[in-house]
């Protein structure tokens, strides 16, 4: 037979451990209820084109809802913010998620896109399929790299479809960029030199009047890859204008954004296009 020392000692690791379980079943991360693939004919050349659709636990259809756009780096395609590990992939998707937003990651020309013309149309097309399937409140629309190109070069291009842009590790200035030439001149249909008003067309740089949306960018002083001068230049002059801007520009940071920078990023412009809102 038990002490009564000896029980209360059996009792205390009992609680103790029920305790603990519940504190880990309460820890459990939230998931998406649905992730799921889907295509669309592109308008711009009868193309097959695909983007992932991830919905939050809650939504209800009915309701108005706000979408999270994710577009992915060189090289990579639609699964990058959907599966990949890294810092920028998984804020994204907590962010989502605790916003309850969909969170929608088109290929966009995968993998060597750099928001072309083709790109360009089929995102335009993608956020009207979304806006007719959808209740949508707001779009935010985020990148990495040359996705970070991208919303940036896409925003600069079409405003009106955009309620706030983050930018991770992108550039503002393709006339001077010299990364990744042979994608670049595919995609935009020529050389610097042979088309050089579309490698303008495409620089959010010279357009900093079109960002009057909530405007969030983080950038590495030591990033070779894709530099930062360019949207630091382009954050100043948003910045005469819209006072909706966060910059984030580690000065020993290279070609990444870290979790909680990214997170700081979209917290930021999702909070800020909320205030803009009208009810």
């Amino acid at each position: 037979m038990l002490s009564p020392l000896a029980g209360l000692q059996v009792v205390v690791c009992c609680l103790v451990f029920i305790a603990a379980t519940t504190s880990c079943r309460a820890e459990k991360p939230e998931t998406f209820l649905s992730i799921v693939e889907q295509t669309f004919l592109a308008n711009h050349d009868g193309t097959e084109q695909k983007y992932i659709v991830m919905t939050p636990p809650g939504l209800i259809p009915e309701n108005a809802v706000s979408i999270l756009i994710t577009l992915h780096g060189h090289g990579s395609d639609r699964s990058q913010f959907v599966q990949q590990a890294r810092g920028e992939c998984r804020a994204a998707r907590d962010v989502a998620l605790a916003h309850k937003m969909l969170m929608v990651s088109p290929d966009y020309r995968a993998p060597t896109s750099w928001m072309g013309p083709a790109a360009e149309a089929d995102l335009a097309q993608l956020i009207q399929i979304l806006r007719k399937d959808h209740k949508v409140q707001r779009v935010i629309l985020s990148g990495g790299s040359m996705g970070g190109t991208g919303a940036l070069t896409f925003t600069a291009l079409h405003p009106e479809l955009i309620d706030g842009v983050v930018s991770l590790n992108g550039t503002a200035n393709l006339v001077q960029y010299e990364r990744f030439q042979d994608a670049i001149t595919v995609s935009f249909g020529g050389t610097k030199h042979q088309v050089p008003a579309e490698y303008r067309k495409r620089s959010a740089e010279f357009y900093p009047k079109q960002f009057t949306m909530p405007f969030a960018s983080t950038t590495g002083g030591q990033d070779d890859v894709v530099p930062a001068e360019s949207v630091l230049r382009l954050i100043s002059q948003i910045r005469k204008h819209n006072p909706k801007v966060l910059s984030i520009h580690r000065l020993e940071g290279k070609h990444s954004t870290t979790y909680l920078d990214t997170k700081h990023a979209l917290e930021f412009v999702i909070q800020a296009a909320k205030k803009n809102t009208k009810l």
